[in-house]
Formats: structure tokens, C-alpha cells, sequence
């Protein structure tokens, strides 16, 4: 089963998601997440499986990563921001439970197709 943290607003998100439909047999879950922002735990499972960083997991360019002053900030602090607000979590983000990949550019989730 894969999953797409997904906005549907984003062109890559819309791109990966028609990708994963076109190129899989899996099922497929989506969640919208910024309609459901994603817990403390959720975060740090993807944050596990992708491998990285809190930081790697954020859209720093968006003014809240500026508004918030998140710049200097630490790990903790910057799952707190991604939980308060769910619009600096890079997008998509594709799960197979076992392994994450970030959709940008979107053909790197077929890795996991």
C-alpha cells in the first residue's frame, strides 16, 4: 500500500499522484494533510523513513519558515512547527511503510511503485 501526504493545490502533488495511479497496482491511500495535519508521531515516522532531517522535510522559502523564525530553530521545534503548521511540510511525500521518497521532481516516487 502506498500513501501520499498530498495538497492538492500543488502542481508536483497533482503530477505524483497521477503518476503513482498511472504506474501502480498498489492501493492507495491519500491524505490531505493539510486538512489533517499530521501528529508529533507521523512526522517523526516519515521523518525515519525518508532518511532525514527535520529541516529536509520543510518548504523553508514559505514566509511562515520566515514569520516563525525557524531559521536558528532545532529539531523539536521545527516537528512542532510542521504539526502547528502543516504548509511547511514539503510536498508530496510518498510512503510504503517501509521507505519515503520527497515527490520533487514527482518521477522519483516511481522508485516505489
Amino acid at each position: 500500500m502506498l500513501t501520499i501526504y498530498h495538497n492538492p493545490r500543488c502542481s508536483k502533488s497533482r503530477q505524483t499522484l497521477e503518476l503513482i495511479q498511472q504506474n501502480s497496482n498498489k492501493e492507495l491511500s491519500i491524505v490531505e494533510y493539510l486538512k489533517q495535519p499530521l501528529t508529533q508521531v507521523e512526522i517523526e515516522q516519515l521523518l525515519s523513513l525518508l532518511s532525514c532531517k527535520p529541516i529536509d522535510m520543510m518548504r523553508v522559502k514559505e514566509a511562515e519558515f520566515k514569520e516563525q523564525n525557524l531559521v536558528s530553530a532545532n529539531d523539536d521545534q521545527l516537528i512542532e512547527a510542521m504539526m502547528n503548521t502543516p504548509k511547511l511540510i514539503e510536498r508530496p511525500i510518498v510512503s510504503d511503510g517501509n521507505q519515503a521518497i520527497i515527490g520533487r521532481p514527482p518521477e522519483n516516487v516511481l522508485a516505489l511503485c
